[in-house]
């Protein structure tokens, strides 16, 4: 527990300016406590005229709520996210902790900065937040990458210079590239925490995203994984009911021989060759030699 304490601690450091940002303040126990422990579970709240904001650490996650009594926010509190914060989280996994729950409390609680004038790449570079997700929107190629980017940082500067190079978001070129080789290798090492930060990230945007990112995660990334038994038996515990069937079906078409001429096929497209004209039939010919007609015009 003192490591768990001492972890959700540093991650509330983090925290502690965009909370300030947003209008709340840390609000004190009668012990004079922000951080306390109720029934096992460690808790801090801060107060605002927005009402109150909760974090609570318990079973391996930071939960975030939200609520108007200060008194007693673990009452009857609205959730608004959860993010994998276990016991053995190292500054990587604080890092991951912190950026989410920043994402979820702008959601929240932020306002929208004033309307300026962007450059092309500016606009495409922006992401789905999970507000507009609850709104009707869904996931895109962009906010897959750039949630991946959390899980593995050393993939930013590739994502980055995918924006700027094309002035919007190239998803095929990104991932066939860098970021289907990392999810691959991530799942052959298999290290639990990571895998587990992983599909968090997989299987929200799989099941909110667009078919076009659905098709990048079953096919484009996962579909990497060739058949393989014990790759993805490593996936299986921590794949979605949503996800799982599709990637498996994948997996066995592309293994099968249609699926290899397939992907050969996407691979080493055919060269282009323009379409022959077609010169005008003998009666066209002969009815406008006559005088008897336009020539039809060459199909």
């Amino acid at each position: 527990m003192s490591n768990v304490n001492e972890n959700f601690r540093k991650v509330l450091d983090n925290l502690s300016a965009d909370i300030e940002k947003l209008g709340f303040s840390a609000y004190k126990n009668e012990n004079g406590e922000v951080l306390y422990e109720n029934d096992g579970t460690l808790w801090a709240r801060y107060v605002g005229e927005k009402g109150v904001v909760a974090f609570s650490v318990a079973d391996g996650k930071i939960t975030i709520f939200s609520g108007e009594d200060a008194e007693n926010p673990e009452d009857t509190p609205k959730k608004l996210s959860a993010s994998l914060f276990g016991e053995d989280a190292d500054e990587r996994d604080i890092r991951y902790a912190v950026n989410d729950c920043i994402e979820t409390l702008n959601d929240k609680f932020g306002t929208k900065a004033p309307v300026q004038k962007k450059a092309q790449h500016s606009k495409a570079a922006q992401t789905v937040s999970k507000a507009a997700v609850k709104n009707g929107s869904f996931y895109d190629p962009n906010t897959l990458a750039s949630k991946l980017c959390l899980v593995f940082p050393e993939l930013r500067p590739y994502y980055k210079d995918n924006l700027a190079r094309y002035g919007e978001f190239l998803g095929e070129e990104f991932f066939t590239k860098y970021g289907t080789r990392k999810v691959v290798d991530a799942i052959k090492a298999n290290d639990p925490q990571t895998m587990k930060k992983l599909f968090q990230v997989l299987n929200e945007i799989y099941e909110d995203g667009t078919n076009d990112t659905q098709s990048l995660i079953a096919v484009t990334i996962l579909g990497e994984l060739d058949n393989d038994q014990i790759l993805l038996a490593n996936c299986v515990d921590y794949m979605s009911e949503t996800m799982a069937p599709p990637v498996i079906e994948v997996n066995k078409y592309l293994a099968s021989m249609a699926g290899k001429k397939a992907k050969k096929q996407l691979l080493n497209p055919p060269a282009y060759k323009p379409k022959k004209q077609k010169k005008p039939g003998m009666f066209a010919q002969a009815m406008a030699a006559s005088g008897g007609g336009m020539t039809p015009p060459i199909q």
